[in-house]
C-alpha cells in the first residue's frame, strides 16, 4: 500500500509546505505549522465520464438535499438571554445550535457575564436548565462569585472539568438548553495530542462542541483568552468555526465595559452592548452617554462635545485639551483617548490653515470618562478644543460638533448625522455645527429628523467657518 504523502499548512494564513519548519514563510508566525495530508491532484473529466475514473469516490448521502422551500426558518429564531444589552449585540438572543464565542482580557468580567446569563436563562422556565463548565476555578470559587452577584439557582448546573470526554457526559446527564464553557483554552481532549490550550487542542476541542451544538440544538457560548494585541488566541480558524465573535473590552480603572461585534452569522456584526461592571455583578446600561460628559455648572475653555458612532449606537464624548507655552525646543504632545497620529494632523491644520500658534507650546489631548475616541467625526471637536485652549475662551453652552478635518483645513461629511444631531437634542444641546451638504442631500435628512434634535445645525465648509461661527 503506497505511503500517505504529507504536507504542513500554517493555521492562520493557510500557506502549505513540504516540510516542517518552526516559523510560517509567509505570514512569519512562530508554531503555526500543522501536518495534513496531502489532497490528490484533481483529475480532470471530461463530459461522460463516471465519477470513479475521475478519481472520487460517490458516497449515498443519509439525508438527500432539501428544496430552500421546505427549510424550516422558525429553527434559527433567537431566544431572548434576558440580558438586553447582551442581546442588542447577539441580534435578539442566541440561536438553537449556534456557538458563540466570547473574548477578552483577564479580569474584564467574563465569568461574571456568562453566570449572570445561566441564571437569567436558568429563570425563564422549567424546561430550561443550564450548564456551566469551568475549568479554570473550582466550583466553590464560582459558587462564592454567584452568592456575590445573585446568581444563584437550582436549574444552573456547575461542573469544574477540563477533559472534553466528561463534559460530553454531564450534558448526557443534565441535558441542557445551554452550554457556557469556561474557557476553550483549558479543555483537553485526550485522543488528540497536544497540551491544552495549543492550537491542535483548541481547534479540536472548539470542532467538537460546535458539532455537538449543531446536531442537539443546544447553544453553546465559549470563553476564549486573547493575546497581548487583543486578538483571540489560538489558530485564526477558531473564529471561523463558531458563529458568533463577541470582544469583551473595558478598562481596568474604569467601570464601563463594551461588548463589541466582531462576527455574527444571524444579525449586525457591528452593534456594541454596554455594561457597569459593580461589586454586585455586571448591569447593562441603555443610555451611557452621560457616562461621558462631565457636568459642571461654568464653561472651561478647552472642552468640545461630540457623537460618536460605536457600531449603530450613537454616543456622546466630551474632548478636552490644554495649550502650555513652553520654552522646550520640543513641545511636548500628550494624548489619552484619542489616536495621537490624527491628533497631529489636526494640530498642523491649524497652525497652518488656521493660523494658530502652536509650535511653542506644549498641547494636552484627552477624552472624558475613560472614553477611546476613534471616529474622524471627532477632528472638528478636537480642533475647536485646542482652539479654545489656545484662546483661553470656552465654546458656547450647548454646542455639539460634528465632521471630519482635512489636511486642506476643509469639513468633510460623516455618517449618520441626523442620529447624531437627535442623540445630542435628546440630551439637551441646542446647537450643532456639521458638516455643509448639498442642497439635494439634506443635513442627516431633516424631513425624519425628531422633533428633539439640536435645533438647526450650522453648516460649515472648513476649520475657518466653524471658528467664525462660534465667535473664536
Amino acid at each position: 500500500m503506497a505511503k500517505t504523502k504529507s504536507i504542513y499548512r500554517c493555521t492562520d494564513c493557510g500557506h502549505t509546505v513540504a516540510k516542517w519548519v518552526g516559523r510560517c514563510p509567509d505570514c512569519g508566525t512562530w508554531g503555526s505549522m500543522d501536518e495534513a495530508p496531502a489532497l490528490p491532484a484533481a483529475v480532470a473529466s471530461r463530459p461522460g465520464t463516471s465519477l470513479a475514473r475521475a478519481g472520487a469516490a460517490a458516497l449515498l448521502p443519509t439525508t438527500p438535499a432539501t428544496p430552500l422551500t421546505l427549510v424550516d426558518s422558525r429553527t434559527t429564531h433567537a431566544k431572548p438571554t434576558g440580558i438586553e444589552e447582551l442581546d442588542r449585540v447577539l441580534g435578539g438572543g442566541v440561536v438553537p445550535g449556534s456557538v458563540v464565542l466570547l473574548a477578552g482580557e483577564p479580569g474584564v468580567g467574563k465569568s461574571t457575564l456568562l453566570l449572570e446569563v445561566v441564571h437569567r436563562w436558568a429563570r425563564r422556565g422549567s424546561d430550561d436548565r443550564a450548564l456551566y463548565v469551568t475549568g479554570e476555578e473550582s466550583a466553590g470559587q464560582v459558587r462564592l462569585r454567584a452568592d456575590r452577584t445573585g446568581s444563584v439557582h437550582e436549574r444552573v448546573f456547575l461542573a469544574a472539568e477540563s477533559d472534553l470526554a466528561t463534559i460530553f457526559g454531564h450534558i448526557e446527564q443534565v441535558k441542557p438548553t445551554l452550554l457556557v464553557v469556561d474557557s476553550v483554552q483549558t479543555m483537553l481532549a485526550a485522543d488528540v495530542e497536544g497540551v491544552s490550550g495549543g492550537v491542535t487542542q483548541v481547534r479540536a476541542v472548539t470542532s467538537a462542541l460546535t458539532s455537538l451544538a449543531k446536531a442537539s440544538g443546544v447553544p453553546v457560548l465559549l470563553i476564549g483568552h486573547v493575546t497581548k494585541d487583543g486578538a483571540v488566541a489560538g489558530p485564526r480558524s477558531l473564529e471561523h468555526l463558531v458563529d458568533v465573535v463577541l470582544h469583551f473590552e473595558g478598562d481596568k480603572h474604569s467601570t464601563l465595559r463594551m461588548v463589541r461585534g466582531v462576527k455574527n452569522r444571524f444579525g449586525a456584526a457591528d452593534e456594541v452592548g454596554c455594561f457597569e461592571l459593580t461589586e454586585g455583578g455586571i448591569v447593562g446600561v441603555s443610555d451611557p452617554s452621560g457616562l461621558f460628559l462631565h457636568h459642571r455648572t461654568e464653561e472651561v475653555a478647552g472642552t468640545a462635545v461630540t457623537v460618536t458612532m460605536d457600531g449603530k449606537r450613537p454616543l456622546l464624548g466630551e474632548l478636552q485639551a490644554l495649550v502650555v507655552p513652553t520654552q522646550n525646543p520640543a513641545p511636548r504632545r500628550a494624548v489619552s483617548g484619542l489616536d495621537a497620529a490624527r491628533v497631529a494632523m489636526v494640530l498642523a491644520v491649524l497652525e497652518r490653515r488656521c493660523r494658530l500658534p502652536l509650535g511653542k507650546c506644549d498641547v494636552y489631548a484627552s477624552t472624558v470618562g475613560g472614553m477611546r475616541i476613534t471616529d474622524p467625526a471627532a477632528d472638528l471637536a478636537l480642533a475647536l478644543a485646542v482652539a479654545s485652549a489656545a484662546r483661553e475662551r470656552p465654546l458656547p453652552p450647548g454646542t455639539v460638533l460634528l465632521g471630519e478635518v482635512g489636511l486642506a483645513g476643509e469639513v468633510r461629511r460623516v455618517t449618520g448625522v441626523g442620529r447624531r444631531i437627535a442623540e445630542a437634542g435628546r440630551l439637551g444641546f441646542t446647537r450643532a455645527i456639521v458638516p455643509h451638504e448639498p442642497a439635494a442631500a439634506p443635513v442627516g435628512g431633516r424631513t425624519s429628523r425628531s422633533p428633539a434634535s439640536a435645533g438647526d445645525p450650522i453648516e460649515v465648509g472648513n476649520v475657518g467657518q466653524a471658528l467664525a461661527a462660534l465667535g473664536m
